[in-house]
Parts: structure tokens; C-alpha cells; sequence
């Protein structure tokens, strides 16, 4: 044995051998004095065939791409040239059977007598550590991916709402619209109060939903309640709550639409239809911002803004003495007056491409447009169901359309909505509406877009509904 590997043996062999990271002693020649046995497990090299050798060409010869690794590269060997040592975490050491594995090692140099004598290097496998921080990185960039991903979600869902209710759903272009848009804006980010009044089917709701989602409120609730759905005798529940007990069927305490819109806005659809019990209680709140539950005593303090809604003349009512005074001028601080269609109907192309691009996506249809006679049509009928009626019509004869452009299978005159129908039986309109149908399918009855199905009744009734009428396919 040569007197320097001999000088460098450590003296407790066997406590090395019981360490569990690997340990190699380099003499100054760069060659290997000592290998424990946690080091021939790792790498697979037995010590009687590496002592004595350079190491580095046995199992630090590449990087972890396999490109060469030079020797004189190698933080081990510079440091037995210049004697400092070295942490590395980011290379790897091959095995004897040509695979390989990620490492930490230190290369530390050893002092006798004040003179430099070799090298010891100590490795540790840290294949499975990176295997561990590479899966945590992947599941990181899932959940950031998900993360995204519900953040797309969130605002696709967030511009379909905004679409479809709020201020950017609202189309028109005429004088009259405009200057409905331009009091919306004014009056949208106070807290004061608002009474929309218009015609059924204007979209009275469409602008109380656009004044919220303007307002300092967007971010807490909009509750609404159809003061015309709701029987007068749970009219009060609906509204304050009741507490448990109350009245027969009040099993538990339950918040009223005001709490629940508390800090934000309550819309009162059809305000001309509250009993006077619960407009006294309405104007309270209006008053003092507190109510009190049905069969409670306990006084709820609220923060909210109150948006209201009627078809009705109020004015006349608080003639009448069935709507009181009071409460009128109390919900009658900002009037907003939303135009019937007649009124703008300059905008009806603007309104049925916006509903068919609704219509689109409730139905799975490709429709561009309307025709130019359609349209023309469409702007010469008085529409007294207003938007809601176009949109009714729009939507049967989406149903019923196997193109990409819209026609009226019925075409609509301009008196139509004040006297046509009114003249015909059901069995006339309903005979025109099955010749239309057949017409529109050249004569196919069943099968897939045939009459029957795009009419929703089985072959048989229909068929049966044709000799009924009299309505025979060839004519």
C-alpha cells in the first residue's frame, strides 16, 4: 500500500460502513483510498474495483443528458487542486449497470499536520426527494391550471349574466332609449330610491337589474319579489319574515326578502298589488330603515335600497284611495319611464339579433339574421305584448327554422296585433298554423324535422289533427 493511501485510511472502518450516506477518500492524485458500504450500494461499483482508480470515469463521466462530463470539471478534483470545499445538488452519478441518479454531495479536503492529504466526498440519493418536488410541482401547476381555469369559468359565467341582465344587455339606439339609458346612469350609483314604471313586457326588471349591477351594491344581493305572485295573506311573510309560531304553518323562523337583501337592493315587481297592511309596514322601512318579523316583537335594523316596479298609474290609485299617498312620493323619487315597443321601434333589428343570439345558444341554432322582409314585417306589427312578445314570437319561429336566416312562416300584418286574430276561431289558426308546417317541411309529417316533431305532438295526432280540418298534404 503507498504511504500517502495508507496515511489517509481512516482508523474506524467499520463505523463508516455503518453510515448510510456514501463516502469515497481521494488521495491527492485524484485516485480512490476508501470506499464505505453504503457507496457500493448506491452505485453498484464493489471498492475492490475502484480502489486505486479515478472514479470519475467509472460513474460522474456525464451529465444527466448524457453529454460528457470532463474531469477537470469536476468540483471533487477541483477540489484537491485548490483545497476548498464544495456543496453540489444538481448532478448525478451513474450506476454500473449504466443508469443513474440524482445526488448531493460535499467534496471536503483533509488536513494533517497542516498539510493537505486528500479528499473526502459524501453523496446521498436524492432521487426520490426530486421525484417528491417534481410531483409537487406538477400538482402545483394543476391546481394553478384549475385555479385558472375556474377564473375563466367565473368570468365566462359572470359575462353571460352581464349579457343577459345587466346594463350591456340592454339594446338600443333611439332617442327615446337613449335618454331612458342616460337617467339608468345617473341615478345608478346613489342610494336613492327608484320606480320604473312601463307597460308589461318592456323589461322593467332588465333596467332594475342594470341599475344594481352600476350601483356601490353590485357586489352584495339583488332580491327580487312579484309583489303580484304572492297571495296578500303571506305578502307580509314574504317580505318581513316570520318567527316560528306565527301563524298556522310556521314551524321555524324565517328571514324576510329585506334581511336577505340587506346591504343590497330589493326589487318590488308590480307595486300596485300590495295589500295597505303591508304598504304601512313598506313605507316604516322606507321611513326608519327597521322592520319587524310577523309575530315578532324585535326590532331588525336594514341597509338597503329599495328599486320598484308597476304597470299601473299609482297616481290614480292614491285617488282612488288604494294606494297611499305617502308611500307614492316616498318610491316616486326618481321615476324612470321605460318605452313600450311601439315607441322605439327603430330598434327592433337591434333587438331580434341580440335574441337570436340568445336563441342561438338556448336551442343549438346557427340563425344569422332575419330576412329584410321579415324585418319589415316585424317593425309593421304594433306589439302589444311589447319585447317579450317579440321575443315569443322569435322563439317559435326559431323552433320551427331549418336555416341559417329567419323568415316568418306567419307573416305579421300591421294590424295583426289589434284585430287579425281576434277574428279568426282556434280551428282557423290552427289549420293556417299545420298548412304553414307542412309547407315549411314540403310535405314531410314524420321523421326528423318532419311536422309532427317540429309541432311536438306524435304522428298520429297530427295526422289526426289534418283530417280533422280537413287539411289534406297534396293541396
Amino acid at each position: 500500500m503507498k504511504k500517502g493511501v495508507a496515511e489517509f485510511l481512516p482508523e474506524n472502518q467499520l463505523l463508516l460502513d455503518a453510515v448510510g450516506e456514501g463516502i469515497y477518500g481521494f488521495d491527492l492524485n485524484g485516485h480512490a483510498v476508501f470506499i464505505n458500504k453504503a457507496a457500493e450500494q448506491m452505485t453498484q461499483w464493489r471498492a475492490d474495483e475502484l480502489i486505486g482508480q479515478s472514479i470519475h470515469q467509472f460513474h460522474h463521466h456525464s451529465h444527466s443528458d448524457g453529454s460528457h462530463y470532463p474531469m477537470e470539471e469536476c468540483h471533487i478534483y477541483a477540489t484537491l487542486h485548490d483545497g476548498k470545499p464544495r456543496h453540489i445538488d444538481n448532478e448525478v452519478f451513474w450506476r454500473k449497470d449504466g443508469s443513474c441518479f440524482a445526488v448531493e454531495y460535499t467534496s471536503t479536503p483533509i488536513y494533517k499536520d497542516d498539510r493537505m492529504i486528500g479528499v473526502v466526498a459524501i453523496f446521498r440519493d436524492i432521487s426520490l426527494q426530486r421525484q417528491t418536488e417534481q410531483a409537487l410541482r406538477n400538482a402545483l401547476k394543476q391546481v394553478q391550471a384549475l385555479s385558472q381555469q375556474l377564473q375563466d369559468e367565473n368570468l365566462y359565467l359572470k359575462t353571460e349574466i352581464d349579457n343577459e341582465h345587466n346594463i350591456h344587455g340592454m339594446v338600443g339606439n333611439t332617442p327615446v332609449f337613449n335618454a331612458m339609458m342616460a337617467q339608468i346612469k345617473l341615478v345608478a350609483s346613489t342610494d336613492s330610491t327608484v320606480l320604473i314604471r312601463g307597460e308589461n313586457g318592456t323589461g322593467k326588471e332588465l333596467v332594475a337589474r342594470s341599475l344594481h349591477s352600476l350601483s356601490q351594491r353590485q357586489n352584495r344581493p339583488l332580491v327580487k319579489v312579484n309583489c303580484a305572485a304572492i297571495s296578500p295573506n303571506l305578502l307580509e311573510s314574504e317580505l318581513f319574515g316570520h318567527e316560528k309560531g306565527a301563524f298556522t304553518g310556521a314551524f321555524e323562523r324565517r328571514k324576510g326578502r329585506f334581511e336577505l337583501a340587506d346591504k343590497g337592493t330589493l326589487f318590488l315587481d308590480e307595486i300596485g298589488e300590495l295589500s295597505p297592511a303591508a304598504q304601512s309596514k313598506l313605507l316604516r322601512v322606507l321611513q326608519e330603515q327597521e322592520l319587524e318579523r310577523v309575530g315578532g316583537s324585535k326590532t331588525i335594523k336594514v341597509d338597503i335600497r329599495i328599486i320598484a316596479a308597476t304597470n299601473r298609474d299609482l297616481s290614480k290609485m292614491v285617488e282612488a284611495g288604494s294606494f297611499r299617498m305617502d308611500l307614492f312620493y316616498r318610491l316616486n323619487v326618481f321615476p324612470i319611464e321605460v318605452p313600450s315597443l311601439t315607441q322605439r321601434i327603430a330598434d327592433v333589428p337591434l333587438l331580434v339579433s341580440s335574441i337570436l343570439s340568445q336563441l342561438n345558444k338556448k336551442l343549438g341554432k346557427s340563425i344569422t339574421h332575419a330576412t329584410s322582409q321579415t324585418l319589415n314585417e316585424l317593425m309593421a306589427y304594433s306589439w302589444p305584448g311589447n319585447i317579450r312578445e317579440l321575443q315569443n314570437v322569435l322563439e317559435r319561429e326559431a323552433i320551427i327554422c331549418q336555416d341559417n336566416y329567419l323568415t316568418l312562416t306567419t307573416p305579421l300584418n300591421a294590424d295583426r296585433g289589434k284585430q287579425k286574430n281576434h277574428n279568426k276561431s282556434l280551428k282557423q289558426m290552427e289549420a293556417e298554423y299545420i298548412r304553414a308546417l307542412i309547407k315549411q317541411t314540403q310535405g314531410r309529417i314524420s321523421g326528423p324535422h318532419g311536422a309532427a316533431q317540429i309541432a311536438g305532438v306524435p304522428e298520429s295526432t297530427f295526422r289526426s289533427k289534418m283530417k280533422k280540418l280537413g287539411i289534406h298534404k297534396r293541396k
